[in-house]
């Protein structure tokens, strides 16, 4: 019987896609501020087309040789942390906060999630989603060598919400990391795939595969009542 729920942040309860943008946003008006750049909006318009059609790595590069804008490193880092630390504009999805107001009343939840530590708290106080979880676990309080597939995330959220791997589920969407430790430590495992979500390619290694998969978040509540 599952009593515990663990959820995964960036799409799993809300489309990281959304949290791009309006970095791409909060980077757009600091580009738009230098000498001959175009306005916010156009600069913003080429970043995300750098994005979604070259290396993720290098989008602010891309997007300022396209608008003829001379960089160095000292810009390209400052770009990096504004897109970082910037408060995102984020709506969590009706279907994310209909699961969780349904589920906190029956089970245990917490909240996982790796990323640099400054962005992923910024991403749960503009969702408004804090006071859902008994427990959170920023992995990169942990150290960064403990981020996904390590267990050890998953084993001290597990201690501070008092709960046994064989009665908790898991719930994330990226099959190549999130479903590893959780499987070995003996947890029921769920795969939420959404359609706009970046991280859809499956794992080659068995003990990646999530137990079961569904479509839609909303989907969730009857997959755990039949754990």
């Amino acid at each position: 019987m599952i009593t515990t729920v663990i959820f995964d942040l960036d799409d799993t309860l809300y489309d990281e896609l959304d949290f791009c943008r309006s970095g791409f946003r909060a980077a757009a008006r600091h580009i738009s501020n230098l000498s001959d750049a175009p306005d916010a909006e156009a600069v913003s318009a080429v970043l995300w087309q750098c994005f979604i059609t070259g290396d993720c790595g290098s989008t602010f590069n891309a997007a300022l040789t396209e608008l003829g804008i001379p960089y160095d490193d000292h810009l390209i880092g400052a770009l990096v942390e504004i897109y970082r630390t910037h408060l995102p504009t984020l709506t969590l999805p009706p279907e994310s906060r209909a699961v969780l107001d349904d589920l906190k009343s029956r089970y245990t939840l917490g909240l996982l999630t790796d990323g640099f530590l400054p962005t992923q708290r910024l991403k749960v106080q503009a969702l408004g989603i804090e006071h859902d979880f008994q427990a959170i676990v920023y992995t990169e309080e942990l150290g960064r060598e403990f981020w996904k597939p390590s267990p050890r995330g998953f084993e001290v959220l597990l201690q501070r919400l008092q709960a046994r791997p064989e009665e908790t589920a898991y719930i994330a969407d990226n099959e190549t990391k999130d479903f590893i430790a959780p499987n070995r430590l003996g947890m029921a495992t769920v795969q939420v795939r959404r359609p706009g979500g970046l991280y859809r390619q499956p794992s080659p290694l068995p003990e990646a595969a999530p137990r079961l998969k569904i479509d839609e978040i909303a989907a969730l509540v009857g997959v755990l009542a039949t754990l």
